[in-house]
């Protein structure tokens, strides 16, 4: 999707961690906006993006200096207790503009340098492998949350056509854990997938979180209503996979090939 890329300089990084993300004192967000467009992406009902005047997808900010920002932030926030930092809430870290602009490595080199307790990177790019070296750095203290919402490729360009490809996903899965740095797949939300999802995500990953738009945006699905999903789901033949129920199918399928320890619902499978 074509974007505009604007630069900004950003007063403050760290947000406090509230409603979804309360398990964390703080989000982190290098980026506001996101050129993937994610047709079901609950920001678009966000502030962020309703007082913008662009089509969300279109436009994304740059927050230049971000990480002398960040450093300061960081050396604060240790003063009231353990530091632990979900990146990101409303953005993707690793869409696109990342791999020129380097805002997101340039936050994970403060913190490979001064690790907060936890960090949980949330991201559906391949990118992300071209920071491992910053990644096993910060050892246990660093998950990666790689969505990956099916494994059907006409489901992916359905819902999501400007997003990497669903194999360039799984192959970054590879090289993360082959580098020793802790995964996750997040499928999130869950769309319509094979019965074979749970063995292909199998050798890749030991955990697996599962969420879909009534648990998981915010607003028991009514965000998600708003914008239309369920007519996607519709032109593909498949509105028995847009409901409550729909994650239940995927998640028993997963608890056949994956130990109940290892499969987390929603909020709990984003927790530090």
């Amino acid at each position: 999707m074509a974007y505009t890329l604007e630069h900004k300089t950003p007063k403050s990084m760290l947000n406090k961690g509230t409603g979804f993300l309360s398990g964390y004192s703080h989000s982190l967000n290098p980026y506001a906006g996101c050129s993937f467009g994610c047709s079901y992406c609950y920001v678009r009902r966000m502030p962020v993006a309703t007082f913008r005047d662009q089509e969300w997808g279109t436009w994304v900010d740059a927050k230049d200096g971000a990480a002398d920002v960040f450093r300061k932030e960081l050396k604060r926030a240790r003063n009231n207790g353990p530091v632990t930092i979900f990146m990101s809430s409303s953005t993707d870290p690793y869409q696109p503009a990342e791999a020129k602009a380097g805002i997101t490595r340039s936050l994970l080199e403060v913190m490979a340098n001064d690790p907060p307790d936890f960090l949980l990177v949330q991201t559906r790019s391949p990118l992300v492998k071209r920071d491992i070296d910053l990644l096993v750095r910060l050892g246990n203290r660093v998950r990666v949350s790689m969505t990956v919402e099916t494994d059907r490729e006409d489901v992916r360009r359905q819902f999501t056509p400007g997003t990497p490809a669903i194999e360039a996903r799984l192959r970054t899965l590879k090289l993360l854990k082959e580098a020793g740095v802790p995964t996750q797949a997040t499928i999130a939300p869950v769309l319509p997938c094979t019965d074979g999802f749970p063995h292909k995500l199998r050798p890749l990953v030991e955990r697996i979180c599962i969420d879909d738009y009534f648990m998981g945006d915010g607003s028991g699905g009514r965000r998600t209503r708003s914008l239309g999903i369920e007519r996607l789901y519709g032109e593909m033949g498949l509105k028995e996979w847009y409901g409550r129920e729909a994650y239940r199918y995927v998640y028993d399928r997963f608890l056949e090939t994956f130990p109940p320890e290892q499969v987390f619902i929603s909020q709990q499978g984003f927790e530090p």
